[in-house]
């Protein structure tokens, strides 16, 4: 499948997404919510892919929030159209139970803040600046900023990135819990494939790291009750697979695990 203002390629089993609109700093439209969704749900169904990379062309902006020009007319019932599909888009990354990583290259705000915290982690480069600037604009987030990034950082700091918009550094996100990692712009994306390599290696072909993906997002939307009763179901599922006889008796013999995804 070709993408217009995205670029796709494989690395291995490491799937690479580029938002490639370096002419409006990778502002967010809907062709680019379009093709995300497209190349998501290609990636979704692909065994050859097991962990995934997404990140914005040039190494100045990830992206620098939704394309303000397809906001500035828009009717209320436009809005919400607009919202709901970029949600569609989140959904499908959020959702994959393959780990993805948002390589923050630069600035990334707004919208672009938004589709970072979809990712499981987040790593950036030291000029990396992040913020949710919606306020100066006279609008709030409406890309799940003003629930993700709260479930991220604590409601005290999202409601100070919020009602300020003001951006902090890449230094500041990693103490607030924002990302995970913060390196040398010219590092970036190497010890991004090498943690991308990692990962796939953990999902390839395990079920366990599927379960535990699916056991932390899913306990995010329960009660603490809820969630406790879901991780047990999930950890008795591994005991219904080969892989966990595998890892075990691997461990007893002191060799490396042959996981056979079963």
């Amino acid at each position: 499948m070709s993408y217009s203002v995205l670029e796709y390629r494989k690395d291995g089993e490491v799937a690479v997404v580029t938002l490639n609109r370096p002419e409006s700093l990778n502002a967010l439209n809907r062709q680019v919510f379009a093709e995300l969704e497209m190349v998501f749900d290609e990636i979704a169904v692909d065994s050859g892919v097991r962990s995934v990379i997404l990140t914005g062309s040039g190494s100045k902006v990830f992206a620098a929030g939704a394309d303000v020009s397809e906001l500035k007319d828009l009717t209320a019932l436009e809005a919400r159209e607009f919202a709901m599909a970029a949600f569609r888009t989140q959904e499908k990354i959020c959702r994959l139970p393959k780990p993805t990583i948002a390589v923050l290259n630069g600035f990334t705000l707004g919208g672009g803040c938004e589709l970072a915290m979809c990712c499981d982690l987040r790593i950036a480069a030291e000029n990396a600046r992040l913020g949710q600037p919606e306020i100066n604009l006279g609008i709030i987030p409406g890309g799940g900023g003003t629930q993700r990034l709260a479930r991220l950082v604590g409601v005290s700091r999202a409601k100070e990135l919020i009602f300020t918009g003001k951006i902090i550094t890449a230094q500041q996100a990693l103490e607030w819990g924002l990302i995970n990692q913060v390196l040398p712009s010219e590092q970036l994306i190497e010890e991004a494939l090498k943690l991308a390599r990692e990962l796939a290696v953990k999902f390839s072909p395990a079920l366990a790291a599927v379960l535990a993906k699916s056991a932390i997002d899913r306990g995010m939307d329960m009660d603490l009750t809820s969630a406790l009763h879901y991780e047990i179901d999930c950890f008795a599922c591994c005991f219904a697979t080969e892989d966990h006889r595998e890892g075990i008796n691997a461990f007893l013999e002191k060799r490396q695990p042959q996981y056979q995804g079963m």
